[in-house]
């Protein structure tokens, strides 16, 4: 079996994740733009996002188990490390990654809605000649039946 030249880069960080060299000869190979893992606190819409993604594709369901036959964690639960999360020693501990990239995410989109102009927003207020218009057709929509829950409780009195 050939072995290695004590030169060549590491691609792979024994620590979780992918040196600068493998994100390298990834762009190089594949033309991928890896960016490194966002280690500290997630405080930009950027970062929300990456790192939630990152979370949630990969403990949601993970793809492997987290520790192997001697106990050591495997490639998928140190790369919780290079994002700067615990190592998952277990399911339980790959679904709370999980739930907090689904967290994260939650924040990303938050931002992204507050960043829209109000009129363009879901929940944003309407004018009053919308609103007015609006209530206007579902006042002829409802007028029927409304009128005719009112006659019957005139006449239910009388009698």
């Amino acid at each position: 079996m050939p072995t290695r030249s004590p030169s060549r880069k590491r691609l792979k960080d024994p620590k979780g994740g992918l040196t600068e060299a493998g994100r390298k000869w990834f762009h190089e190979k594949e033309g991928a733009n890896l960016k490194p893992g966002v280690k500290g606190k997630a405080d930009t819409p950027e970062k929300l996002r990456r790192k939630g993604s990152f979370l949630r594709r990969h403990f949601t369901h993970p793809r492997g188990p987290m520790v192997d036959d001697q106990g050591e964690p495997t490639r998928l639960a140190l790369s919780a490390r290079a994002w700067g999360e615990p190592v998952p020693r277990d399911t339980a501990g790959a679904k709370r990654l999980a739930a907090k990239g689904a967290k994260l995410l939650e924040r990303y989109h938050a931002t992204q809605e507050r960043a829209k102009p109000a009129a363009k927003r879901s929940g944003a207020k309407k004018t009053r000649t919308a609103v007015a218009a609006r209530r206007a057709t579902t006042a002829k929509k409802r007028a029927p039946t409304a009128a005719r829950k009112t006659a019957t409780r005139k006449r239910t009195k009388k009698a």
